[in-house]
């Protein structure tokens, strides 16, 4: 029996020391390599989450920048149609039907770039891209159409 458990005791512990000489084993290569690789990728998820949320808060600023400074030339457009307006008031009445029709264009143009400025929504960098240089030559022609708007005094009595 002592034989026995000798023997029992001897393969216990040669078993115990190969198991615990394989967990203290150091881990292979692929494996260092794989975890480093590993940190690397979630590294870089976090790097990619952080950009694109500073993108997006650029983008926004942006177009809310873009949209203040088109706010404030669209309302310097109202303000010079009024002048129009009160100057047309003092032309004889076949030359103010002529010039109020085509201040009712031009302000027509001003409300339906306001309109299209309210509406848009937020669709992608190229899209935004699109609109703005749209809405920017939409606007400079308007600018241009005011700015050559001129009331010619014929006679004015």
């Amino acid at each position: 029996m002592k034989k026995i458990m000798l023997t029992f005791a001897i393969i216990t512990s040669f078993i115990a020391t190969i198991i615990s000489a394989s967990y203290g084993q150091e881990p292979d290569k692929n494996s260092v390599k794989a975890r480093e690789n590993l940190k690397e990728a979630k590294k870089g998820v976090v790097d990619a989450k952080q950009d694109l949320k500073q993108a997006q808060k650029d983008s926004v600023a942006e177009y809310q920048n873009f949209k203040k400074e088109s706010q404030d030339k669209l309302t310097a457009n109202e303000k010079s149609i009024a002048k129009f307006k009160a100057r047309i008031a003092k032309e004889k009445k076949e030359n103010r039907a002529k010039y109020e029709k085509k201040l009712a264009e031009l302000d027509q143009k001003n409300s339906d770039l306001k309109k299209k400025l309210d509406e848009y929504k937020e669709d992608g960098k190229i899209k935004w891209a699109n609109f703005k240089s749209d809405f920017n030559n939409d606007m400079d022609g308007l600018g241009k159409a005011l700015k050559n708007f001129t009331i010619t005094d014929k006679k004015r009595h």
